[in-house]
């Protein structure tokens, strides 16, 4: 259980995430996350990173639990754990391949939407669920694999869209059946790691440097709402409601 980085290939690091049962990832499991993937992409010998996951899904978010049990310091551990995998995904020197099966939500969204490509199963849902959670965030990373005014519908009835529908708008590479996913996702690692690796993390700091939205800034901004939001007590109602309108 945990982050695990392996190296199963010349030039490949897989970095996979294994938190039972469905991956929804405590304060230091957001820590571990981003020092593995900035840890893959500083190692020179490293042209291409594959972010994993074990288990029934790739990523359901914050561990709720957690905020539940410790209160505003979980909530502000999760906030900036969150914010600090988002941006090492990004941030890593060397392409990053997401390989998605099943259920992808919350933060889930803030590693694939930061990620540089994605390969997912036919079986993977995309979503941001958080109005049900009493939470806010990811808007800035889900607005990276739809369009605009999807984003917003998808955002505010936190419903979810299938691999297929973001492989017809462009965000998912391929799609492909769930025992095939990690040999999908090592293929395509590999014929990005099969360039000159220099040239490479040239591409992908330039590609970041042209990028029209500064997405640290962005997910910190909708952080801060977030937070409001619990400060308020309107996230535990909503949350203690699952996610229905109630008394004010």
């Amino acid at each position: 259980m945990g982050v695990s980085t392996s190296s199963p290939e010349k030039g490949i690091s897989v970095v996979t995430v294994d938190f039972p049962p469905v991956n929804a990832l405590p304060v230091a499991g957001w820590y571990a996350l981003a020092g593995a993937v900035r840890a893959a992409g500083r190692d020179p010998e490293v042209r291409c990173v594959v972010l994993t996951a074990r288990g029934r899904g790739f990523n359901a978010g914050v561990d709720i639990k957690e905020i539940q049990a410790r209160g505003d310091s979980a909530l502000l551990g999760a906030n900036s754990g969150c914010a600090e995998a988002f941006a090492a995904v990004y941030e890593c020197e060397t392409p990053v391949v997401a390989a998605v099966q099943g259920f992808c939500l919350g933060g889930g969204i803030g590693l694939v939407g930061n990620a540089d490509t994605i390969v997912a199963s036919e079986d993977a849902t995309f979503g941001l669920p958080e109005l049900d959670r009493g939470a806010l965030g990811a808007a800035t990373h889900l607005a990276r694999l739809v369009p605009q005014h999807l984003m917003r519908t998808l955002y505010y009835t936190s419903r979810t869209v299938t691999a297929a529908e973001l492989h017809a708008h462009g965000s998912v590479w391929r799609v492909v059946p769930r025992e095939e996913l990690h040999g999908a996702a090592l293929e395509l690692a590999r014929e990005i790691a099969a360039k000159d690796g220099r040239l490479l993390r040239l591409a992908k700091a330039a590609i970041n440097g042209i990028d029209p939205v500064d997405v640290r800034r962005s997910y910190r901004f909708e952080q801060g709402f977030t937070f409001e939001a619990s400060l308020s007590g309107v996230a535990d109602r909503v949350r203690g409601g699952f996610g229905k309108d109630g008394p004010e």
